[in-house]
């Protein structure tokens, strides 16, 4: 399994609604996208402090690699991606993407 997870540095001017919003569009993804397992997503609630910003995230869980790549490429989720970069602080900057083989 795949755990795809990305985290998000959001405008000081974004909403729990806009942020929900954007949530709930990777989830609707999941009946879509072949090998899509689970969606979860909230807030930072880690007492660390060692978020650099990136206060918001989701992980989707795929069955393998190539359910990953084939979710990187399809059309519903480069239209999903995009307004996700459009809404974040710094567009691409303010995206970290980390993916774990489970």
């Amino acid at each position: 399994m795949i755990l795809h997870c990305v985290f998000l540095k959001m405008p000081a001017a974004a909403t729990t609604a806009d942020v929900l919003k954007l949530y709930g569009a990777v989830a609707a993804l999941k009946p879509i996208i072949p090998g899509m397992l689970d969606f979860k997503a909230g807030p930072n609630v880690s007492p660390e402090g060692l978020d650099r910003g990136f206060h918001h995230g989701f992980v989707v869980t795929f069955d393998d690699e190539a359910a990953r790549d084939a979710y990187l490429i399809h059309p519903e989720h480069v239209k999903v991606g995009n307004r996700i970069v459009a809404a974040t602080d710094g567009g691409l900057e303010g995206i970290l993407v980390y993916d774990l083989s489970v």
